[in-house]
């Protein structure tokens, strides 16, 4: 075990519903897991925390047996198992909810949730009756109510993640595996699934539950371990360990502050870089500008329109109902997004796994893909000019990668999303659309992103950011606008901005 382990747990007698003992995991020779132990108590909710790459996501995989090859002992109400595949993993009552989600968009809803585990009757012919009601029951006890034969790309991504619990349910898990279930929820989302994962637990189902949300982890915890490269650090009761300390055990230093400090922004000082009028969403307009060198916030709830905005006016869906947008004092005429990449507008995405990344290119394939007209000669790639430019965003983003020639899908989310920023930071945006830049990132990698962000707006870049985590919001934006159902129902000058206030606004109250 490793030398600076800590334990801080108080005593529980009873005995464990799962132990995962000494846990060795290698891939391609590089040490994934070294000696790790974990273990989880009938009606407990387990956060395991640490870094990116730290081997959280591994460790559960095993667990669930989406990897097989591995030394150490896993056992199960006390008796030893190894888990040979995810169905085998499933029989003994343990399911997996990961960050890349199961889920197929074009199958109706009960088709998701009986996926793999078709309800057939003696002739194996299949029972509709019984999975419809088998479905409608779980999903009620989960409170929603919904068509579960609609195809499933017809919800959002909160109700999808209702679904994978439903299909632990449905599997009688006793042990559920939750991989940042919350990265795509806003606050109301958030809180309605903790709800849900407190009443599986007082139903004695065992929840482990990843995340990179201080404030979420203190909220939900009854217990928290921590990895970091690999190894395991310590085990503790939330009440025992400061977030200060919690800190220090993932990233194996303090980090001074959470938010990096930053220069007030002044409206006097600055000119309108992007003006937007009469922008139609959901039958309502709105009408905002941002300025040169300021980061505005825009919050609200699922359908409130936050991504539409940014979408609209990237091109993403062609030419958006649109009054009248100019861009840098020129008038600015919305038609694709190549179009809007040409005249210095960028989007990261909320998705970069889906549309953010091509995961089988390499660092540099993905960081000049926007930019390729840059070093483009006769139709030919200048690859002296593409290495040279390449290798200084390499070292300003600090992208951990052994080289550039690296398959991204081989980084760690944190290096991931920096790769994406880079993508994006290459075209030479004079406005950057930022939609949950720190999605699935942990807290040193979101300290680096903060600083960018923070430097980008010194050198007077227009950013419009998206992000579910209010403290970051808040700490981020000169302004913030306040979207309900498609309506701009407040905007807030940083002073004044409170998390109640925003909450208020964003479902329709007035403050």
């Amino acid at each position: 075990m490793h030398s600076n382990t800590h334990h801080t747990e108080r005593a529980h007698p009873e005995k464990p519903l799962l132990q995962m003992k000494n846990i060795h995991k290698s891939f391609s020779g590089v040490k994934v897991l070294d000696g790790v132990c974990f273990d989880l108590k009938k009606g407990e909710i387990h956060v395991l925390a640490g870094e990116n790459g730290a081997g959280k996501t591994t460790l559960v995989k095993i667990l669930s047996g989406a990897h097989t090859d591995h030394s150490g002992d896993v056992y199960l109400d006390g008796a030893l198992v190894r888990f040979v595949s995810p169905s085998h993993a499933a029989k003994y009552g343990i399911s997996a909810i990961y960050q890349e989600r199961s889920l197929v968009n074009s199958m109706s809803v009960r088709d998701n949730i009986f996926l793999g585990k078709e309800k057939t009757d003696l002739l194996g012919r299949m029972n509709f009756k019984q999975e419809n009601d088998l479905a409608r029951h779980v999903l009620q006890q989960l409170g929603l109510d919904i068509d579960i034969s609609r195809p499933l790309s017809s919800y959002p991504l909160s109700v999808k993640q209702m679904i994978e619990i439903a299909k632990a349910l449905v599997n009688e898990s006793k042990i559920i595996i939750m991989d940042e279930p919350t990265s795509a929820l806003n606050t109301m989302e958030t809180s309605h699934l903790f709800e849900i994962i407190n009443e599986l637990k007082k139903n004695g189902h065992g929840i482990v539950f990843i995340s990179h949300r201080l404030e979420e982890i203190y909220n939900i915890a009854d217990r928290i371990t921590v990895l970091r490269d690999g190894k395991y650090i310590g085990t503790s009761v939330p009440d025992r360990l400061s977030s200060k300390n919690l800190v220090k055990w993932m990233v194996g230093r303090e980090l001074k502050e959470q938010f990096p400090s930053r220069t007030p922004f002044s409206k006097k000082k600055s000119s309108v870089i992007l003006s937007v009028r009469d922008l139609s969403l959901n039958n309502k307009s709105i009408s905002f500008d941002l300025y040169s060198g300021e980061i505005l916030g825009i919050a609200g709830l699922q359908g409130s329109g936050k991504s539409l905005i940014l979408h609209s006016l990237f091109g993403t869906f062609g030419k958006p109902d649109l009054g009248h947008m100019s861009l840098d004092h020129r008038e600015h005429m919305v038609k694709s997004p190549a179009k809007s990449i040409q005249n210095g507008i960028a989007l990261l995405t909320n998705d970069r796994k889906n549309n953010g990344l091509v995961f089988d290119m390499s660092v540099k394939e993905n960081i000049t893909l926007a930019s390729l007209s840059k070093f483009l000669k006769w139709g030919w790639i200048q690859k002296k000019k593409e290495d040279f430019v390449v290798s200084r965003m390499f070292e300003s983003f600090h992208i951990k990668a052994k080289s550039m020639e690296q398959t991204v899908s081989t980084l760690s989310g944190g290096n991931q999303q920096k790769v994406l920023l880079a993508k994006w930071l290459m075209t030479n945006p004079k406005v950057l659309f930022l939609d949950e830049p720190t999605i699935g990132i942990d807290v040193a990698a979101k300290h680096e992103i903060y600083k960018l962000m923070n430097q980008w707006r010194d050198q007077g870049l227009g950013q419009i950011l998206i992000t579910s985590e209010l403290p970051e919001l808040l700490a981020l934006s000169d302004r913030i606008l306040v979207l309900h159902r498609g309506r701009l129902s407040a905007l807030y000058e940083q002073h004044e901005a409170t998390q109640e206030k925003i909450l208020r606004s964003a479902m329709g109250q007035c403050n």
